[in-house]
């Protein structure tokens, strides 16, 4: 077993005690939910919790984190109920690690990042999020290698069964060798995927269809949302990160236009930068989506923290200011008063997902945004471009159709994309969007 490694169903299971630090002047999340979700991700990664420990500081002790008098008290607990691993919630140096497995002997320490990016790794199924995750993994391993640890192995850092190792190098030398060398491979081959999404995304935009994106707290209910709207088969389960890889889907809207729906990796309080980063080619469906869909967990206590977790991530990745719904979801388990209250948030609107309960309402205040750029236009095609004709049918919502003796005239509504592709069949003289088409009627 792996250092980073937990024991699964059918073998010993890993039990774990949390430790924490309260901070006087904290903004934010309280302790105890803190440690409430760290015991859902030691959970998500096969562990069992069997024992908690807090500590109330103005800062982390910089050598050990918590103090030495705690750090003893830790190991008291961790003995009286064989515990196997150390889960401390926030990120430890790796000076701060390394004084800590002295102080706490036979215990595995980790830190909130490493038990993240463990469960990313379990999860992650396509051939880019094991990239993604792997990367994320030995940068976050890289100043973390000791020689106490003993090497990587070689053939699992890409060195190969007959790899060998430099003359004179000392072992630490050579773990960090092989450690860059595999970390340079991944950042080539992801910048390889990154071009071929970025080249599926760039077909997307000049097809012109409107592009919307869930995103949302782990465990809000993105995939089901995704299921119930597409049938689109996602795996659900009530774990967090149950899913990672990016998933696309076309959803047909009432008014007969079809859009592209796309589930993304799931955000948490304290997301490790590194995920973030390695995620960036899988988040740029987030940046470069139409609008972006923010699934709420509305019946969660924590409800208002994870949305600004979400907001935190969105900034991060240049995403703050796409246009956004705010999806209230699992109202089933709400008071009605309750779903009245958030159903009248401004920009929002409330959904069961796992019950198929308000989606009606959803899909036209989708299809309400999606039209808001749309141009409405008259064309005259001639009979020899067919294909006009079928793309009008296609990409655009058909008004009215005539056949003339100088071809077929078309009264469409468009996006920006699609209508400029009719500019020298317009017989109308020029365009109106949707919000001119509206001050007109006022």
């Amino acid at each position: 077993m792996s250092p980073h490694s937990y024991e699964v169903a059918g073998q010993a299971q890993d039990r774990a005690v949390l430790v924490g630090i309260d901070r006087p002047h904290s903004q934010g999340w309280r302790l105890e939910d803190d440690l409430a979700e760290l015991a859902r991700l030691a959970d998500t990664a096969g562990a069992r919790v069997v024992g908690t420990v807090t500590q109330r500081l103005e800062r982390p002790n910089p050598r050990t984190f918590i103090g030495a008098g705690k750090a003893e008290e830790v190991e008291a607990l961790a003995t009286a109920e064989s515990a196997t691993v150390i889960i401390f919630d926030d990120e430890l140096s790796p000076s701060q690690q390394a004084n800590l497995e002295t102080l706490l002997p036979e215990r595995r320490v980790i830190d909130r990042t490493q038990l993240i990016l463990d469960i990313f790794a379990a999860h992650a199924v396509s051939h880019e999020g094991k990239l993604q995750v792997e990367l994320a993994r030995l940068e976050y391993l890289l100043p973390r290698l000791r020689g106490m640890w003993g090497h990587l192995d070689a053939e699992r850092l890409g060195g190969g069964r007959g790899a060998r190792f430099g003359a004179g190098e000392s072992q630490l030398e050579t773990d960090r060798r092989l450690t860059r060398r595999r970390i340079g491979e991944l950042k080539r081959e992801l910048k390889g995927v990154a071009r071929t999404r970025q080249t599926q995304r760039a077909s997307r935009a000049r097809s012109g269809v409107f592009r919307a994106a869930l995103v949302g707290y782990t465990n809000a209910g993105k995939s089901t949302l995704l299921n119930a709207l597409t049938d689109a088969g996602v795996l659900v389960q009530d774990r967090l990160f149950a899913t990672l890889d990016a998933t696309t889907r076309r959803l047909s809207l009432p008014d007969g236009r079809d859009v592209t729906l796309t589930d993304t990796v799931g955000f948490i309080n304290k997301l490790p930068h590194g995920l973030v980063e390695a995620f960036k080619s899988t988040l740029d469906e987030v940046r470069e989506a139409d609008l972006l869909l923010h699934v709420v967990d509305a019946a969660h206590p924590m409800a208002e923290e994870q949305m600004a977790a979400v907001r935190e991530v969105l900034q991060e990745i240049d995403a703050a200011g796409k246009p956004q719904l705010l999806v209230y979801n699992k109202g089933d388990l709400l008071t009605a008063e309750d779903q009245q209250r958030l159903a009248a948030s401004p920009g929002a609107v409330m959904v069961s997902a796992a019950h198929q309960e308000g989606l009606s309402g959803l899909l036209e205040r989708i299809a309400t945004i999606a039209a808001q750029g749309d141009a409405s236009l008259v064309i005259l095609v001639p009979y020899d471009r067919g294909e006009l004709v079928r793309l009008a049918h296609e990409r655009a919502h058909v008004l009215e159709e005539e056949h003339t003796p100088q071809g077929t005239r078309l009264s469409i509504v468009a996006s920006a994309e699609i209508a400029a592709r009719f500019d020298e069949f317009r017989a109308d003289g020029g365009s109106t969007t949707a919000e001119e088409r509206d001050a007109a009627g006022d």
